[in-house]
């Protein structure tokens, strides 16, 4: 089995906090970097914090590593204006994404949203579109896109809308059928593990996006291992002690008529 390791960018978030400890929890990761503005508050053998200022992340606060997963986002309201917003989920991606495509990374996973396009209507699918497009421009050996619709879990903030628009998916989500399936909420452990699917299990695409329908249906595959013969339960060993053994009958055994033959023959 190949070890791997990872960097966990946005590690403090609903996503990212998930994620952090179910590679380290995993026996596929030996090395787990989170990158963060603030502790992680877990603590585990495989993982590495490493507390950084976004506006001044250089090439030398980033290692190797298999795959990035870039799980930063925020929302218009807690950053306070459109620039604030489009820095965390737009310019601090962007610059992430160069920065490890010049250490080598062959495989970039982010967090984008359902309905990204560079030319919706709102503002928010608008910057999630340009984050895409210009993702794609980069020309990764692996990118691969994914586009959860609300995320639902335990936040350590307060987001009125968010809970609001929780509550009421709760409530919808299994009216949701069909071409609506898309639009139900997803837990943001599910989004985490499928992120990981993604990365270990999924077939190599240079750029796959990934809807929140795919996201919510993805399992880690059960991997069957060769049968291995079990010869104490092919054979009861015990019994045959126990048994009186057969007597064996020379005659049918070992046929004597068939002895004079060969010795005239050889005669």
């Amino acid at each position: 089995m190949d070890m791997r390791s990872a960097i966990v960018v946005g590690a403090t978030g609903l996503v990212g906090s998930h994620l952090v400890r179910l590679l380290c929890e995993s026996e596929e990761y030996v090395s787990v970097t989170a990158l963060t503005r603030r502790e992680l508050g877990y603590h585990h053998k495989k993982l590495v914090e490493r507390i950084v200022n976004f506006d001044e992340l250089a090439e030398t606060d980033l290692d190797f590593a298999h795959e990035i997963y870039c799980c930063l986002g925020t929302t218009i309201k807690k950053a306070g204006t459109r620039e604030n917003f489009e820095k965390v989920d737009l310019e601090y991606p962007l610059h992430i994404a160069s920065l490890a495509k010049k250490i080598g990374v062959r495989h970039f996973i982010v967090i984008s949203a359902m309905g990204a396009n560079e030319k919706a209507l709102a503002y928010y699918s608008r910057v999630k579109g340009k984050l895409e497009k210009e993702l794609i421009e980069m020309d990764f050996p692996q990118l691969s896109i994914i586009r959860p619709s609300l995320l639902v879990g335990e936040r350590k903030e307060f987001r009125f809308g968010e809970k609001t628009g929780e509550l009421v998916l709760k409530v919808l989500n299994p009216l949701l059928i069909g071409p609506l399936k898309g639009i139900r909420s997803i837990e943001a452990s599910q989004v985490a593990l499928a992120m990981k699917v993604i990365a270990l299990n999924e077939k190599q695409k240079k750029v796959a996006i990934y809807e929140s329908s795919q996201l919510a249906a993805m399992k880690i595959p059960v991997i069957e291992r060769d049968a291995e013969m079990d010869r104490e339960k092919m054979f009861d060993w015990t019994k045959l002690k126990e048994d009186d053994h057969t007597p064996v009958d020379k005659e049918v055994v070992f046929d004597r008529t068939k002895l004079k033959e060969i010795k005239r023959e050889e005669e």
